[in-house]
């Protein structure tokens, strides 16, 4: 038997590398790009793993769940932290950052995510990132759901460690990441003793053994699947043009807020305002007295293809996640899915007017 998935000629050293170039140039940068063999938490944990250690002290931005977990990785390395917690429905400051320098001027690693697909905010990278420069600690940034949504551009903003991940705006494959690394980063993990080393998580080895080896020879067989689908992805965002995919999930956020209003039922936006709000995701505030996973359950049911989930833990009984993002990215999913949530309104009760959502949809979009 064939199959086009199997059968395949081995994925070289040098189609590997080629890959990573292009990943290099959607982020514009001239920083080391290592693709890592492993969805994206692998270069999360691996990067803090490598640049934080007992003599480390960190500021940790929580604007959402993950940022909870950098601090729980930092302090199981043995840095000092000092987290800087904002609510979720908000963002952080550049101004916050800035204050936590001035009381705690032994800060020397930041970790922050860019964009929370989990809570539907995004934070000012740029301006934070001059804040953080000024400063000179070291800047570790995840951008795993704001690359293709947004800009991200490491080099510009004085990004040290910088995750990426395709499985969202990127409308690619899960189980490959990609991480650039500034030389004060790699200096950082070279002067770490606690630096994974000979380890799944190691960034070292690759730079070790890989890029200081003229990227030749690979440290292990590659993920070969998941390889040529980034590779396919990239194709497709650079055919359309980077712009133009951010343009779209712009656009999806903006219709998608203006569809949920105009849809009525008690339904509202959970980032306050439109300033703080992620392009890839959106969230919403179920109504009161209404448990956001039931009504999530019955959109579903009503339209099991809408790009719809609720949120994660205790945000489970209300925050509704509309996850416009790949391919999901487009005016019909944002239909779809106010259309779903117009029916499990009215199911409970609720006075909706799916036709204004539809109607705002189509005005908000560009």
């Amino acid at each position: 038997m064939t199959h086009p998935f199997l059968d395949l000629a081995p994925l070289g050293a040098d189609r590997f590398a080629a890959i990573e170039d292009r990943v290099a140039r959607l982020l514009s940068t001239g920083q080391d790009v290592v693709i890592m063999q492993g969805e994206a938490l692998l270069p999360l944990e691996g990067a803090i793993r490598a640049a934080a250690g007992p003599g480390t002290t960190a500021l940790n931005v929580v604007t959402g769940p993950y940022g909870q977990t950098f601090g729980d990785w930092l302090r199981d390395c043995g840095a000092t932290v000092i987290d800087l917690a904002v609510p979720f429905h908000t963002a952080v400051t550049a101004e916050e950052i800035r204050q936590a320098f001035a009381e705690h001027p032994e800060i020397d690693f930041v970790s922050l995510v860019h964009a929370e697909a989990a809570t539907g905010n995004t934070n000012p990278v740029a301006e934070i990132g001059e804040v953080v420069r000024a400063h000179g600690a070291l800047f570790y940034l995840d951008a795993v759901a704001s690359i293709g949504a947004e800009p991200v551009l490491p080099d510009a903003w004085g990004v040290d460690l910088c995750v990426i991940g395709a499985q969202k705006a990127m409308g690619g494959p899960a189980g490959v990441s990609a991480v650039s690394v500034s030389e004060r980063a790699w200096a950082r993990m070279a002067a770490n003793p606690k630096a994974p080393r000979r380890s799944y998580l190691s960034l070292l080895d690759w730079k070790e053994r890989w890029i200081d080896g003229g990227r030749t020879a690979l440290l292990h067989a590659p993920a070969q699947l998941e390889m040529l689908a980034l590779e396919a992805c990239v194709e497709r965002i650079e055919a359309a043009g980077p712009d133009a995919v951010m343009a779209r999930h712009a656009s999806a956020a903006a219709a998608t807020r203006a569809g949920a209003v105009a849809l009525g039922g008690g339904l509202e936006p959970y980032v306050y305002e439109a300033r703080n709000a992620a392009p890839v995701a959106t969230t919403l505030r179920a109504p009161s007295g209404v448990v956001a996973s039931e009504l999530v359950r019955r959109a579903l049911a009503a339209d099991p293809a809408v790009p719809l989930a609720a949120g994660g833990g205790a945000l489970a009984k209300e925050m509704i996640r509309v996850n416009h993002y790949g391919a999901d990215a487009t005016p019909g999913a944002v239909r779809a899915s106010l259309a779903a949530l117009g029916v499990a309104l009215s199911e409970q009760g609720l006075p909706v007017d799916v036709e204004a959502a539809l109607r705002a949809v189509e005005e908000a979009w560009r």
